[in-house]
């Protein structure tokens, strides 16, 4: 197959390249650089690929990029809790109008199968289950709670206990934040794509991706890495609440295993979501402790507290993805998470406010 990949050059979407082209595909790569990950120069390990910088916003490249393509797998984002809602105008940018323009030239190049990196924060919180009131939605964690250190949301109808229990696709949608609004707003561009063509593909819903080439010491990256830039310069890892909070921790290679599923698969009718998963929840704190052990680092130290745009659990149902998809997670916890200790990350970029380039119409 012909592939558009686009954010071929990041975290996720290097690793998909790899896959692709080792198991025979052609990649069309393509990506920004933006600075928020990258420096001027693209990461060595992209250097396999003929990739094209350039940004999935502007619709003329796109028009020249996709004839021939027989699926596109748009990893290109902004991820990640940034530095504060003066980063919305750029999520929105980057995440919804790119996706726009990607969605109108398929449209043009008449290609009707994608893949879409989506992910877990969409839930916002995850599911839970009261002994009196069965599935509820839990109610907002107080800021009285939480300042107590009582963590776990209540129910909402008798301020009982909840259990979580595994997320499922088809649960209520709740983004907690600009970026988590961002990929819900992706899913219905593609939905509303899907409808208007007869296209058709998937929305991956990645859970907590760790590994290789992962971006260091900056506010977009994810919870692993934080961890890891501490523990290298000597620091205890600091853990939110109270390090209980359950997550579904994936490897990126099951993660690019994933993509390469949803690409070779059936196209299906409209946008499917499917959660892409481990199916092994850990607490953050285990994680963070078992990273410190296999860097012979200090102890994690818990901090309590909570940013705002923070759930308390959220856990995957891995089903969909095993039925449809044909996949199962393959590395373990413990072997993932000892390899990371040495795994090569993505060196810091000079973080930098961007220009307001490219401005979606009215």
């Amino acid at each position: 197959m012909r592939i558009l990949l686009t954010g071929a050059a990041g975290f996720i979407g290097s690793h998909v390249a790899d896959l692709l082209v080792d198991e025979g595909h052609e990649v069309v790569a393509l990506d920004a650089l933006l600075p928020q990950a990258h420096g001027d120069e693209p990461p060595d390990w992209v250097r396999r690929h003929d990739l094209v910088r350039g940004d999935v916003r502007d619709g003329e490249l796109l028009d020249r990029l996709l004839p021939g393509v027989d699926v596109v797998c748009h990893q290109a984002a902004m991820v990640g809790h940034g530095l504060d809602p003066s980063d919305a105008p750029a999520y929105a940018g980057h995440n919804d109008y790119g996706t726009a323009v990607l969605l109108a030239a398929m449209h043009r190049a008449g290609v009707t199968r994608l893949v879409l990196a989506s992910s877990m924060v969409v839930y916002g919180e995850g599911r839970y289950t009261c002994a009196g009131h069965g599935v509820v939605r839990p109610a907002p964690r107080r800021p009285d709670d939480l300042a107590a250190g009582r963590y776990d949301p209540r129910c909402p109808r008798c301020a009982g206990e909840l259990r979580w229990t595994r997320v499922p696709e088809d649960a209520p949608l709740e983004p907690r934040s600009t970026y988590a609004a961002s990929k819900l707003a992706q899913e219905h561009l593609a939905a509303a794509w899907a409808r208007q063509t007869g296209g058709g593909g998937w929305a991956l819903r990645y859970h907590n991706v760790y590994g290789p080439r992962m971006p260091r010491d900056t506010p977009y990256a994810g919870v692993a890495s934080l961890f890891r830039s501490a523990l290298a310069a000597g620091r205890a890892p600091q853990v939110l609440e109270d390090g209980r909070q359950q997550r579904d921790f994936v490897h990126v290679t099951d993660v690019a295993w994933a993509n390469l599923l949803a690409m070779v698969a059936d196209q299906p009718a409209g946008m499917v979501p499917v959660n892409v998963c481990s199916g092994e929840p850990h607490p953050v704190g285990e994680l963070a402790r078992q990273l410190a052990a296999a860097m012979g680092g200090p102890e994690p130290v818990i901090v309590g507290g909570a940013r705002p745009a923070d759930v308390r659990h959220v856990v995957a149902d891995p089903g969909r993805a095993a039925q449809l998809l044909g996949f199962t997670a393959r590395v373990g916890f413990a072997d993932g998470v000892t390899a990371f200790a040495t795994d090569p990350l993505r060196e810091p970029a000079v973080l930098r406010r961007e220009p307001a380039a490219l401005p979606v119409p009215a």
